[in-house]
């Protein structure tokens, strides 16, 4: 979700806290764009205020590189993002 709406919703980690004074509530949600579509930022959202945070790349090219991947405790998403000149 971080990508399609521009960072206004985070993808979290995977990750469980217990704690026994208080509930938990996690919603799933899905989202299956078409494989030979593309994934980016909704255009809507963008203007020169709010520019892309996320770079557009194609379905395919985003589910190869996520897949095949090492975990090594970064998200792969953060690789999606697009980098301000002068900044590293």
């Amino acid at each position: 979700m971080a990508i399609v709406t521009n960072g206004a919703y985070r993808s979290i980690e995977h990750r469980a806290v217990v704690n026994s004074r208080k509930e938990r509530l996690s919603i799933a949600t899905f989202h299956n764009p078409k494989y030979d579509g593309e994934l980016g930022p909704a255009p809507s959202l963008l203007s020169s205020q709010t520019p892309a945070l996320y770079r557009r790349i194609k379905v395919a090219e985003y589910l190869k590189g996520l897949f095949a991947r090492a975990l090594d405790g970064k998200s792969y998403i953060d690789l999606m993002r697009i980098e301000e000149e002068g900044i590293n």
